[in-house]
C-alpha cells in the first residue's frame, strides 16, 4: 500500500495556509500544520486528528527551526514543505515600524524557514520547496515599499536555491506561488481591492502547482495577463505610475 505524502505548511491557521491544509488532507495526504496561534491549530487538528499533526511555531524566533524538525519526526518524515507565512501592509506614509516588521517575517522568516527545509532536504536526498510569495514581486509598489521588495526577494532567493540544488546534485524540486489579491486578514483596511480572488479558489491552484511541481505558478490566469504586461512596461514610466 502506498505510503501517504506528508506535507508540513507553515503559516495555516488561517487564509491560504488553512485552505491548502484542508484540501491537502481531503487528497489523502498527511498534514503537519504550524503557526502561532496554538488554539486554531488544534481546532484543525480536530477536523481530522488522524491525518493531522500541529506545531505552535513563530518564523521570526531562532527556535523555529528545531521545532520544523520536531514535527517532520513526530509524521514520520516530510516530503514537501510549503511556506504561508508573510505579513503585507500598504505603507506610503513609510512608518518603520511597519517596513521593518515586514522585514522581519517576510525575509529574514523567509530565510530562516526555507534553509531549515532545504537543509532537512539535503541531508534526506531530495523533497519539495513550495512558498507562496506574491505578484507584488514584479515590480516596486510606491504603495507597500517594504511588501513588494521582500517578495521580490522570496522568488530570487528561491531561484538561488534551485540552481544551489543542481550543484550539489540534490533532488530538491521548488515552487514559487505568485497569488495576486486574495480576500484573507492579510488585505485589512477600507481599500477595494481589484480582482480580489477567494482563499478556497486560490488554495485549489496552489494544490494543483504542488501536485503537478510547478516551478512558478502565477495564480491565476488574469494576473498571468497583468504581470506580462508589467514587465513590458519601461521603468521610467512605472516610476510615474500611480499603482496601489
Amino acid at each position: 500500500m502506498r505510503q501517504s505524502r506528508r506535507v508540513i505548511i507553515v503559516g495555516a491557521t488561517s487564509g491560504i495556509g488553512r485552505e491548502v491544509a484542508v484540501q491537502l488532507r481531503n487528497k489523502g495526504w498527511l498534514i503537519g500544520v504550524a503557526g502561532r496561534r496554538l488554539e486554531a491549530l488544534k481546532a484543525l487538528k480536530a477536523e481530522a486528528p488522524e491525518q493531522t499533526e500541529i506545531q505552535a511555531m513563530d518564523v521570526t524566533s531562532p527556535e523555529a527551526p528545531a521545532l520544523l524538525q520536531t514535527l517532520a519526526d513526530r509524521m514520520g518524515g516530510m516530503d514537501v514543505f510549503l511556506l504561508s507565512a508573510g505579513i503585507g501592509h500598504q505603507n506610503p506614509s513609510l512608518d518603520p515600524s511597519v517596513e521593518l516588521d515586514t522585514l522581519r517575517t517576510n525575509a529574514e522568516g523567509f530565510t530562516r524557514m526555507v534553509t531549515a527545509a532545504y537543509r532537512y532536504f539535503r541531508q534526506q536526498g531530495g523533497g519539495h520547496i513550495a512558498v507562496i510569495s506574491s505578484i507584488a514581486g514584479t515590480k516596486g509598489l510606491g504603495a507597500a515599499p517594504a511588501y513588494s521588495a521582500t517578495k521580490r526577494f522570496q522568488n530570487t532567493y528561491i531561484e538561488a536555491l534551485a540552481q544551489l540544488a543542481h550543484m550539489e546534485g540534490v533532488d530538491i524540486r521548488f515552487t514559487d506561488i505568485r497569488p495576486g489579491f486574495v480576500d484573507t486578514d492579510l488585505l485589512n483596511g477600507n481599500y477595494k481591492y481589484p480582482m480580489l480572488m477567494k482563499p478556497q479558489v486560490v488554495a485549489r491552484h496552489i494544490v494543483h502547482a504542488i501536485e503537478k511541481k510547478k516551478r512558478v505558478a502565477v495564480i491565476d490566469f488574469r494576473y498571468r495577463l497583468l504581470v506580462a504586461g508589467w514587465k513590458l512596461i519601461p521603468r521610467w514610466i512605472w516610476e510615474r505610475m500611480r499603482v496601489k
